[in-house]
């Protein structure tokens, strides 16, 4: 751990022998006037917002006594900004957006999920072709577990022909977004990014407002599906000292499609975030063969019981387990400490989603090992079925937080002990 020594904030992980996954750091510079001593130095008093119009407050905005930038690896991938708020009653320093917890903003979120599409971000990408991919499995599933519950409702060919067929483009979804998970992992931004505006607002003395913005990530550049992140202009970033790992290498610049050997094991493989990238895809890829194997005029060939266990059941299981352990990763990565939940983290949930939609898919294959017992049979449709509603869920949320892409996390008084707060 020791390439993150020169960070000036707290730092968290779930394993020490990995990168941390979080840093809060407060604001690096000062209000005008307060410190003309470091004039010139690089993340002071040159990165000051410019005096803009005179602006009143807006009414929905919060005084601020204290701002922290909140880093957090996940929210890096997927190009969030997160900042800590600790309100005041009295006329803080700051101006900051309300929290993005209520209810108002959540529905706003909800609303922002089907009235936005940006197809050229691959965090979004990422979100929508697994939301995609998880109704094709609760459509299979419905397929190979109803007639078991209900035999009245079946029609001809329903498990073999219906099943197999969706069975296959489930899994196809399912590895095309895992390759595209894997690119949005390695083309993390590597240079921070603050990704919020300051502007000072004058009427208010000196006081600061932060506003969405001056973000570098790719996920903004709309020119392009892989587009590199735009530098904005007339604003250097926040803090020069806090440069992620390696600025100077390539990726910190341009698109990559595979990270170097090098790059692999100095950084990539000490990311808990890319370890559980690389568990989804390894997991997706061998979980394919089943799907492969599940189209009907190849599933009836596999004739033997050791042909099936071989081909089809197996590959359900080893992938399965590939999709536990990466639900797992994702679940960790967003917590401070490997047994401490993190229930007020987007990402949290998301990875706890889709660990148990892992364990229902690994479980169907297991399962299918028994297929002999009736009882087998149908505790493995219907775990295909309680795993592709996990699925759907963590995907559906994976979607709202996709385009949430500055959250605001209210601290009041600052006693409040959340995913946000140092945990001594």
């Amino acid at each position: 751990m020791a390439h993150h020594h020169h960070a000036k904030g707290a730092e968290f992980g779930p394993f020490t022998f990995l990168n941390p996954t979080s840093r809060r750091y407060p604001l690096s510079w000062k209000p005008p006037g307060e410190d003309s001593s470091s004039e010139g130095t690089p993340g002071k008093s040159n990165d000051l917002p410019k005096p803009g119009e005179p602006l009143a407050k807006k009414n929905d905005e919060l005084g601020a006594e204290e701002v922290q930038r909140l880093y957090r690896t996940r929210d890096n991938r997927k190009g969030r900004h997160a900042i800590v708020v600790t309100p005041t009653a009295e006329k803080g320093k700051y101006l900051t957006p309300p929290s993005t917890s209520t209810a108002k903003e959540t529905l706003k979120g909800i609303w922002r999920m089907f009235s936005t599409y940006p197809y050229w971000d691959v965090s979004y990408l990422v979100a929508i072709i697994f939301t995609f991919g998880s109704v094709i499995w609760c459509i299979n599933a419905f397929f190979v577990w109803l007639p078991l519950q209900d035999p009245s409702t079946e029609f001809p060919g329903e498990i073999a022909n219906a099943g197999g067929i969706t069975a296959f483009i489930g899994a196809t979804i399912f590895e095309f977004g895992s390759i595209l998970l894997m690119i949005e992992a390695v083309n993390e931004n590597r240079a921070d990014c603050f990704g919020w505006a300051l502007e000072e607002v004058l009427e208010e003395n000196g006081l600061i407002r932060l506003t969405p913005d001056g973000c570098t990530h790719h996920h903004k550049n709309n020119k392009n599906l892989v587009g590199k992140g735009k530098a904005v202009e007339g604003k250097p970033p926040l803090d020069v000292n806090m440069v992620h790992d390696r600025p100077a290498s390539k990726s910190a610049s341009t698109w990559t499609w595979f990270p170097s050997w090098d790059e692999l094991r100095t950084h990539y493989f000490k990311e808990v975030g890319f370890l559980a990238c690389l568990a989804q895809m390894i997991g997706a890829t061998i979980f394919w063969i089943s799907g492969f194997t599940a189209l009907p005029p190849i599933y009836d060939r596999l004739t033997t019981v050791a042909a099936q266990n071989g081909a089809y059941w197996a590959p359900q299981v080893v992938g399965g387990t590939g999709f536990i352990i990466s639900g797992t990763l994702f679940m960790l990565e967003t917590q401070q400490k490997w047994y401490l939940p993190a229930p007020k983290v987007l990402g949290w949930h998301i990875g706890v989603w889709n660990l148990i939609g892992g364990v229902g898919f690994t479980l169907c294959g297991a399962l299918g090992f028994g297929a002999a017992n009736s009882g087998c049979v149908y505790q493995g449709s219907l775990a295909t079925f309680w795993g592709s509603w996990c699925f759907l869920i963590g995907s559906t949320i994976q979607w709202f937080e996709a385009l949430d892409k500055h959250p605001v996390d209210i601290e009041e008084g600052g006693g409040r002990i959340s995913d946000t707060q140092p945990v001594a």
